[in-house]
């Protein structure tokens, strides 16, 4: 049986070397935040498949005490992770696209 990995199998020193807002730009096209956060956005992903407690991760991810901070928490940690889907189903086209050109 494979061992579960929990959030801070997500943590390294970078994570967070980029400042974040609590909600990322909205829009159907990735801007400069989403390219500046893309470590974290797989971060995201990776520990949502992993069935990992959100508010660890976020946490771990954002340095958030959810315990002290529990809707800004929540906030952020949804935002996040429904962009890093989006990115993931079909923003990280246009990335690829004008990369190339």
């Amino acid at each position: 049986m494979a061992q579960r990995q929990g959030p801070q199998d997500y943590d390294d020193k970078s994570v967070t070397k980029h400042s974040y807002q609590d909600i990322p730009p909205p829009g159907d096209e990735p801007t400069s935040y989403d390219r500046a956060q893309l470590r974290l956005y797989l971060r995201l992903l990776d520990a949502d498949a992993e069935g990992a407690d959100w508010r660890e991760v976020v946490d771990i991810l954002f340095k958030i005490d959810s315990n002290t901070e529990l809707e800004r928490a929540k906030q952020v940690h949804a935002s996040h992770l429904r962009r890093a889907k989006w990115l993931s189903d079909s923003g990280y086209l246009t990335i690829l696209r004008s990369d190339q050109g």
